[in-house]
């Protein structure tokens, strides 16, 4: 049996698979090795994965990650697991796991938008393009944490009509003082600005509401997708939870970019499943 893992900085989606049957699917906490250390990571799976794995016999593990674009956070991730599992462990980004479940063994434009949001250009084997993301204090634009930056700072700047930011303030009892609380100095703040970004689309319907998402997925395009050589010759392929349930304003962005959408999905599991195939 194999285990694939879709790791984001939210949640971690887990499928033991046999074949190409799927024996087991659960989720636990998002990780990152960027803001978690290894005792961190460690002490969290202790707890909330390894009992639920333990009956299978797992031979070799697919761990796509976010924050793991570099060889010394894949190695940490691999050091966690490899000991534990006494099983093969092969660590990817999360975004390679984006472009195989998306395209498979074809070219395409594979991008994210979940919690933070990245893309590249896959040549249907390797990613030989990347615009860095730069997180979502310098970067991320599209993602849900960018989503509820940009709508705590137009509520807190009075660049929203009146009634939307009160309805704001007031479904989430926030303040300015409670907001830079939670953003400057409490830990996974890009996890709860992700979170406030419910309410755009509770309220998607409102012009203003509509405007601000519809830009931000743009500014994506532009300073990202639009990067790379012969985007408009590809498919836009998208997922995560911000592509899937906001694809009607992602497609209006993606074809006033001069784009072709393609793929939208919540998650690639399924892909990732059918790409290791009878692994």
């Amino acid at each position: 049996m194999i285990l694939i893992a879709d790791s984001g900085s939210t949640k971690i989606e887990w499928c033991v698979v046999e074949g190409s049957r799927i024996e087991k699917q659960f989720e636990t906490a998002g990780a990152n090795p960027y803001m978690q250390t290894a005792d961190e990571l460690s002490a969290e799976w202790e707890v909330s994965l390894f009992p639920l794995i333990e009956r299978y016999r797992i031979r070799a593990v697919y761990y796509y990650g976010a924050g793991c674009a570099f060889p010394e956070k894949r190695q940490l991730i691999a050091s966690i697991l490899g000991p534990r599992l006494q099983a093969e462990i092969e660590v990817f980004s999360d975004l390679m796991g984006a472009a195989r479940a998306l395209c498979g063994r074809l070219p395409g434009i594979a991008c994210i938008l979940g919690t933070g949001a990245n893309s590249c250009r896959y040549d249907g084997v390797e990613i030989i393009e990347r615009t860095p993301t730069l997180g979502f204090i310098l970067g991320d634009e599209g993602s849900g944490a960018y989503l509820g930056k940009r709508l705590v700072s137009d509520c807190l700047k009075k660049q929203l009509p009146h009634t939307i930011t009160e309805k704001f303030l007031h479904t989430y009892q926030l303040t300015e003082e409670t907001v830079l609380e939670r953003v400057y100095r409490q830990p996974f703040p890009n996890r709860y600005l992700a979170s406030l970004s419910r309410f755009l689309l509770d309220h998607i319907e409102e012009e203003a509401i509509h405007a601000l998402v519809l830009d931000s997925f743009t500014l994506f395009l532009e300073r990202n997708v639009r990067a790379y050589a012969g985007a408009t010759d590809y498919p836009i392929h998208f997922l995560g939870s911000i592509a899937y349930y906001y694809q009607s304003v992602l497609r209006e962005a993606t074809h006033a970019a001069g784009l072709h959408p393609g793929i939208i999905t919540l998650s690639p599991l399924a892909g990732l499943v059918g790409y290791h195939g009878n692994g």
